[in-house]
């Protein structure tokens, strides 16, 4: 039986991959705090606490050489530079000895904020949403297969501006690691193949404006980069 739809289908919403097919994204996660060192920088949690995770809607997706618009209701627009996870195996309760199992591939990504906007969010006991889940918030670079590029358990990951290092640490220097992210995440939620995860960022992150391009650069896995436009009308 075909039943007419009350608006026009939905775009699929899909990120490149190196072998030039497409992965389908189901949903975005993004774990909070889980760097020392951010968390040090931001002066606003204990360190020992454990990492916390929120959402992006997945049209927030944005891909490698995008311009993306300064957003409205900001001041202090800034940059977060990730590891990306990308699920190919969908599960719930998932032990931390099988977790990679779940891991479809990798990819680098931005996991842009409001800055002040987040602050005023905290400051009031409010959710972050308005201060990290906006339109184009989620760039993410072309993914790599594990079946290519094996796990990425460490590695270098930097992050520039106009060509300016402004962030540099290496993935094992996260907190919670892969596997514990991903069996953390399934006991709060039902993990779904086309699920990415944004990891967290290291310390220094910025201020960004207009005319700004930033590249992130992540060892063994192809660079992001995106240019920041003038906001749209």
């Amino acid at each position: 039986m075909n039943v007419a739809r009350a608006i026009p289908a939905l775009e699929e919403i899909v990120v490149p991959v190196l072998d030039g097919s497409l992965f389908p994204v189901r949903r975005i996660y993004c774990v909070g705090r889980n760097y020392v060192d951010h968390i040090r920088e931001m002066k606003e949690a204990d360190e020992r606490d454990p990492p916390f995770f929120f959402q992006k809607p997945r049209d927030a997706i944005v891909l490698d050489g995008a311009a993306v618009p300064y957003p409205p209701l900001t001041s202090d627009f800034q940059f977060e530079a990730e590891l990306v996870l990308a699920i190919g195996k969908p599960g719930r309760k998932i032990d931390v000895q099988s977790a990679l199992d779940h891991v479809w591939g990798y990819g680098a990504g931005l996991d842009m904020t409001r800055r002040d906007r987040q602050r005023d969010a905290r400051d009031m006991r409010l959710p972050w949403e308005i201060g990290k889940s906006f339109d184009a918030s989620a760039p993410c670079g072309v993914l790599t297969p594990v079946s290519t590029g094996g796990h990425r358990t460490k590695g270098r990951l930097t992050l520039s501006v106009n060509g300016a290092e402004r962030q540099r640490g290496d993935l094992a220097q996260m907190i919670w690691n892969v596997p514990e992210i991903v069996s953390q995440l399934s006991r709060q939620v039902a993990l779904g193949a086309g699920d990415l995860i944004f990891t967290g960022t290291p310390a220094g992150v910025g201020a960004v404006v207009p005319g700004d391009k930033i590249e992130v650069n992540i060892e063994g896995l192809s660079p992001l980069t995106i240019n920041i436009a003038p906001p749209e009308e």
